[in-house]
């Protein structure tokens, strides 16, 4: 199995699982990915998903072995693939952590890139090296562009460097830094932090923050609050939060 996918909840484990390759990204993993998001897409009661991945290394990029015996039809396919996986996982209603180990070059920095938070162990290296290769990552550039900016996104674009969590925590590209050995504690305890909001709530952010990325206006705040006036639990939390707040 190239990923797997454990729902605890509502938090679930989204674990690409290719230690020897060092999870590199290739077709096996785009299906196994696919069917994960669907789950997702589906589910009702998952609130917060990590992403991760098993062994040294968060995802080294896409599969340097596959690369060579592809057609350019079956390559341009398979960037399209990758785009629409990294965009379903920006859609998704739930909250997504990308927890970095290791190395998250590539097509795994533009993983890490598309979860709504990164939290990376302080040894953690994230780059995109395509260009010392003589290509680019194509599917992935305009999230980069959103997620770090100008100056930043170009200088990783355009030399090709790797950095440390520290400099990619100052680019915007991790948002958590924690200790070596202390990756998966601090991602639990942030999902789980996390997962304690409504549900409602954090899915209309999300889509709130994807109108405004796209230049919408807004549908999905007037949606939500129309939601919460049909919403008696909705409505009393917001009452007690009040009340609460009064009171200090």
């Amino acid at each position: 199995m190239s990923a797997s996918l454990a729902i605890e909840g509502a938090v679930a484990r989204l674990t690409l699982d290719r230690p020897q390759a060092l999870n590199a990204l290739n077709r096996a993993v785009a299906a196994a990915l696919e069917s994960a998001l669907g789950r997702l897409e589906r589910s009702k009661s998952v609130a917060v998903v990590i992403v991760s991945g098993r062994g040294r290394a968060f995802c080294a990029g896409n599969d340097i072995a596959e690369m060579p015996t592809l057609e350019p039809a079956e390559a341009r396919a398979l960037s399209r693939r990758w785009q629409k996986i990294m965009d379903r996982f920006a859609r998704l209603p739930q909250v997504t952590i990308a927890a970095v180990r290791g190395y998250a070059l590539g097509g795994g920095c533009m993983l890490a890139a598309a979860q709504d938070l990164c939290v990376a162990e302080a040894s953690a290296r994230f780059g995109l090296p395509e260009v010392t290769l003589g290509f680019n990552p194509s599917y992935g550039i305009a999230r980069i562009l959103d997620v770090v900016g100008g100056g930043p996104a170009r200088d990783l674009l355009l030399t090709g460097r790797a950095v440390d969590a520290a400099e990619a925590l100052r680019m915007g590209l991790v948002t958590r830094v924690v200790p070596d050995g202390k990756l998966e504690g601090a991602a639990d305890e942030l999902a789980a932090g996390i997962a304690r909001h409504p549900r409602g709530g954090l899915a209309a952010t999300k889509a709130i923050v994807a109108d405004i990325r796209a230049g919408r206006s807004g549908g999905a705040a007037q949606a939500y609050a129309a939601s919460l006036r049909r919403d008696k639990d909705a409505r009393a939390r917001i009452a007690d939060f009040v009340a609460r707040r009064r009171k200090d």
